[in-house]
């Protein structure tokens, strides 16, 4: 039934169906998620970037009953077509709490009420990457110490290692753009004494921070 939902979630019917396989999360990396959702024995996260709601369903799925996520995005549409009815189905739908706005307001907003500092176990981002470094620095207060961070989209296709004139020359100008963003956060978490990162090559790059300080 999950297996089913999640399938459901990530591919789809429809106009949307062409873009889902590069814009969602890939399988390999919402099992993982899953799995260490399940070791932190999380029960409150919160996922930056929602699109169809493949990831945010595999981390309900791992949630215990009373778990709750906070889901953030400018947009419901691709949510709504895609993603809720299959969270319905899959009987999570009473987890999802779903906060329509750009995501720097949303988690102003979350760091304004006390009771959310340090409340949460675990947080997803895979949004506009221009704003990851914004969006950590809002996490780190929401996330409690020993909770996970996760990073989406941190090795761009492996173009963050095209240092090389020549090798750059082959990307497109956006390619070289979020690379040079890529590289940017990589080196600011590598150095940022209040987590423990771990970068990992699966998907298009995943950078786990677990926080320490």
């Amino acid at each position: 039934m999950h297996g089913e939902c999640l399938t459901l979630c990530l591919y789809g019917r429809g106009a949307l169906r062409a873009c889902r396989a590069i814009m969602a999360a890939s399988p390999d990396q919402v099992q993982l998620f899953g799995l260490l959702i399940e070791l932190l024995g999380a029960k409150n996260a919160i996922e930056v970037g929602v699109f169809t709601g493949y990831s945010l369903l595999a981390t309900a799925l791992a949630l215990p009953d009373d778990g709750k996520i906070v889901a953030i995005d400018v947009s419901r549409e691709s949510y709504d077509e895609v993603g809720a009815p299959v969270i319905k189905k899959a009987g999570v739908a009473h987890k999802v709490d779903f906060r329509l706005g750009p995501a720097m307001s949303v988690l102003d907003q979350l760091i304004a009420e006390e009771k959310n500092k340090s409340r949460f176990d675990f947080a997803f981002v895979d949004a506009d990457k221009v704003n990851f470094l914004g969006y950590h620095e809002r996490l780190l207060q929401l996330v409690r110490v020993g909770g996970l961070i996760a990073y989406d989209n941190t090795l761009w296709g492996g173009s963050v290692a095209a240092a090389a004139p020549a090798d750059k020359a082959l990307l497109s100008e956006q390619d070289r753009s979020f690379a040079g963003l890529a590289r940017e956060f990589n080196a600011a978490i590598a150095d940022d004494r209040r987590v423990q990162p771990c970068q990992l090559a699966i998907a298009d790059g995943v950078m786990l921070c677990r926080r320490v300080a």
